[in-house]
């Protein structure tokens, strides 16, 4: 990590909700699913407050050997979003110790502030990582 990866960085992020970020697309097996309203599903929303975080910090890290991993999210869903409103996170990285970080994040359609919370990433040596998941999926194989 980069001597530049401190508290205080910030970054704004915009996403045009499509259909296929809805609930319905979160699990196409799931029958119930298919019967929920169509809005932006909570699912997809977190995946793309972990993009405003990943974006902030990834010029501050030597990138692609480290990279980053959710550990935590704490993020209230607050209101729905149907497709086609612009999404935009804010998010902040308040704490470094270590590997570990933290940001608040907040997310807003336009009309109402639908996300705010917390949410903490790690910093991983991805050749380490990766290593680490193909044993695993050998280890799961018996092999």
């Amino acid at each position: 990590m980069k001597e530049t990866l401190k508290p205080g960085i910030e970054h704004e992020l915009k996403f045009r909700v499509p259909d296929t970020k809805t609930v319905h697309a979160l699990y196409p097996e799931s029958p119930e699913f298919q019967e929920m309203p169509k809005v932006f599903a909570t699912g997809f929303m977190v995946g793309f407050i972990e993009w405003a975080c990943l974006l902030a910090i990834k010029p501050h890290l030597d990138w692609p050997e480290e990279q980053t991993v959710g550990t935590h999210i704490n993020v209230d869903h607050l209101a729905a979003t149907p497709p086609g409103l612009e999404v935009c996170a804010n998010v902040k990285l308040i704490e470094v110790n270590g590997r570990r970080l933290v940001f608040d994040v907040e997310v807003h359609d336009g009309i109402d502030t639908i996300s705010r919370g917390k949410h903490e990433r790690f910093i991983i040596n991805a050749k380490k990582f990766n290593q680490k998941m193909k044993d695993k999926i050998k280890k799961s194989a018996g092999i």
